[in-house]
């Protein structure tokens, strides 16, 4: 076994003390202490990124982008292109909004009565409801009796003789699925406008007894008026407020199923003689608007508002824009400028094609009707089956709802987006303000209720265009794709 020597065991402790005497011994005589590095400067944190001041949903025709919110930050600066700009004049006012929507026909609500009630309800609130995830649709068009996108034709009085009485008068053909699916919306949005228009009056009221064609006999232009004040009333008693009403559909047009001819002057002598002082007798306030067919006869309401007894009952005229040119809306405003303008249909022809028909409606409709004074934009329809249907024998067998409904599927259709961009953010009560129209760049602007400025721009040009939006002398510099429509909120 080895030990240690004591001389050995304490050499380092030894040393140790003595290193530590010599430090103590330099710092007393004055040596520079010892100082611990610096430690280094943390980075300055940048600057918080400000909130973006524009809200941007777009939707592009190659379906890269449906109704989808870009995620980018837009913020009002000075200008520092050459760029095309919009420029966003909300001290210049036009007509207050009533809403964008679609028409609810019989068999839309049919095809709605055949889902699930959960997956109605989802359907109902995704296009009605005004929370941020919804649509917020906030007009829809009925039909008074059968559209030609019913499953059958019927009126609200089937008597097989006359009844000028309305002895047989009824709202039972619209309680199996359409009243009850209009008051489940109600209960989504009770806020929401309705407008009414029949297809054609009880047969036995028409000079030809047919569901096709024919017009109104004279005779029962009294008992006509009263099925409009049954109606309206029978509608209010089921809780549905019918806000308007047209008093023929397509009334220059006798060949669908069903269908009624009114010419211009027997609308303005049944307004003026009949339904005017009927609604007035019953102290019903729904508006009544006259014409209801395409833009190329603005002669026709010009007629009959330029009936100086049918004048005071007509709140305005409505167009469709099957034929003619959606200025022709500016041209009876301009006639008339304290009465309405509306547009209450529009059809997608099926099977659809997104990169025409989104262009095609978002110019026409959603910018072009509200440019030309209308107060509305109503698409036809709202939902078919996978068929187009239902249909009455010879109606429409190519109408494309904004929806189609398999079961519980729900299929999005050009409609669904054309009026998306505009009624989720252009609630009723909004102004139209002044805009520009750059070359290739057609828009349209409003003020909302609550503050808002919403601007709607499509991009009709093939080729991407970058562009400014100005709006109190700042910019926002934004590029579209072309054929893609854009919704801008600040």
């Amino acid at each position: 076994m080895m030990f240690h020597s004591p001389s050995s065991f304490w050499r380092k402790p030894v040393f140790a003390l003595s290193l530590l005497a010599l430090l103590a011994g330099a710092c007393s005589k004055g040596s520079d202490p010892v100082v611990p590095p610096t430690p280094p400067t943390p980075p300055t944190p940048p600057a918080p990124t400000l909130p973006s001041q524009v809200a941007v949903w777009i939707t592009n025709t190659d379906r890269s982008a449906l109704f989808f919110r870009q995620r980018l930050n837009l913020r009002f600066a000075d200008n520092t292109n050459a760029d095309p700009t919009i420029v966003v004049d909300t001290t210049q006012t036009f007509q207050t909004m009533e809403g964008f929507g679609y028409t609810l026909t019989g068999g839309s609500a049919q095809v709605m009565s055949r889902m699930s009630a959960p997956a109605r309800a989802g359907l109902i609130k995704e296009l009605f409801a005004t929370d941020s995830t919804s649509l917020g649709v906030s007009y829809l068009r009925v039909s008074i009796g059968a559209s030609d996108l019913n499953d059958q034709v019927y009126t609200y009085d089937e008597s097989p003789t006359p009844d000028p009485t309305l002895a047989n008068f009824s709202l039972k053909p619209d309680e199996a699925y359409f009243i009850p699916v209009l008051k489940e919306i109600l209960a989504v949005n009770p806020a929401i406008k309705i407008m009414g228009s029949p297809w054609t009056a009880p047969l036995w009221m028409k000079t030809n007894g047919n569901s096709v064609g024919g017009s109104l006999k004279p005779e029962y232009y009294p008992a006509y008026a009263q099925y409009f004040v049954k109606y309206i009333k029978g509608m209010a008693a089921a809780g549905i407020t019918i806000d308007a009403v047209t008093l023929q559909n397509e009334p220059l047009y006798g060949g669908n199923n069903p269908s009624m001819l009114m010419q211009a002057d027997e609308q303005a002598t049944f307004i003026k003689n009949h339904v005017g002082p009927a609604f007035q007798a019953a102290g019903i306030k729904t508006k009544i608007i006259c014409y209801d067919h395409n833009a190329d006869k603005p002669e026709y309401p010009l007629a009959v508002l330029g009936d100086p007894a049918a004048y005071p009952f007509v709140e305005g005229s409505a167009f469709h824009l099957y034929g003619g040119d959606i200025d022709a809306l500016t041209r009876v405003h301009n006639a008339y400028p304290n009465k309405g303008v509306y547009f209450t249909e529009q059809w997608t022809q099926a099977p659809g094609n997104l990169a025409g028909d989104l262009p095609y409606h978002v110019k026409n409709l959603e910018i072009g009707a509200p440019r030309n004074w209308s107060r509305n934009v109503l698409e036809w329809n709202l939902a078919n089956d996978a068929s187009y249907g239902p249909h009455t024998p010879g109606g429409c067998t190519e109408c494309l709802g904004a929806v189609t409904i398999a079961g519980n599927q729900v299929t999005r259709n050009p409609a669904y987006y054309s009026v998306a961009h505009s009624s989720k953010f252009v609630r009723p009560g909004s102004v139209r303000v002044a805009t520009n129209e750059p070359a290739g760049l057609s828009n349209v602007a409003y003020k909302t209720p609550g503050g808002k400025r919403v601007l709607v721009v499509l991009n009709t040009t093939s080729a991407l265009k970058n562009f400014n939006i100005q709006y109190r002398s700042k910019v926002v510099s934004v590029a579209l794709s072309g054929g893609s429509v854009a919704t801008y909120i600040w």
